[in-house]
């Protein structure tokens, strides 16, 4: 009789065990994978941030001023109040750059135009240079001025006899900004003045200033 009972096959247990492994090394596999994934983009995303950090602090590139501390003038002589033709009058300007970027700001040979009476009486080139970074360079322009140019415009004589000149400068610098052979810039710095020159006093006063940029 009991022989004659038949033998149930075992369940296939050990290709079960086989299936939940590998199922198991499978679900590891995508974890460590969703996790470089998450690891990557989240050191991505820093990166970005870093950059656009440094590029709008760091690498933004900020404009350079240009300031005239002083000015005098020399050799204006009077003679039967009449300028003497024989001798140039000499303007010196005390002139600053100032560059407040991390990066040296390079620029070539620039002007600066004396006017009197809307008409050019002087004009001054400035050898290049370079003024470093978030320094400033200071620098003496020396102007020479024609008599008989002055004494040509038409309210010369007026502005003799009441004992003040309204003298204009117009001066410009061209350079460029380079920072890290990557964020470059051409900056041209423009600087308007207006000043009176008292004749009793020898010296200038009320001087008013208007800088322009264009890049």
């Amino acid at each position: 009789m009991a022989e004659q009972q038949q033998v149930k096959p075992l369940a296939p247990v050990a290709f079960r065990d086989e299936e939940e492994a590998l199922s198991t090394q499978l679900n590891l596999r995508k974890r460590i994978y969703v996790q470089c994934c998450g690891c990557i983009s989240a050191l991505s995303l820093i990166l970005a941030v870093v950059v656009l950090v440094l590029f709008f602090t760091l690498f933004r590139i900020h404009d350079p001023k240009i300031k005239i501390n002083s000015v005098t003038i020399q050799r204006l002589e009077l003679i039967n109040g009449s300028l003497r033709n024989d001798v140039n009058v000499t303007l010196l300007a005390d002139v600053s750059v100032t560059n407040p970027n991390v990066a040296t700001f390079k620029f070539s040979n620039s002007t600066t135009l004396i006017y009197y009476g809307g008409k050019v009486i002087g004009e001054a080139i400035h050898l290049q240079g370079q003024a470093k970074a978030r320094r400033t360079l200071l620098r003496n322009v020396t102007v020479e001025l024609d008599p008989e140019k002055i004494e040509a415009v038409p309210s010369f004589r007026s502005d003799l006899n009441s004992g003040a000149f309204s003298i204009s400068s117009y001066s410009t610098i061209s350079g460029r900004v380079k920072i890290l052979k990557i964020v470059k810039k051409r900056v041209v710095v423009r600087l308007n003045c207006t000043t009176t020159y008292r004749i009793s006093g020898r010296q200038f006063v009320g001087e008013s200033c208007r800088p322009e940029l264009d890049f």
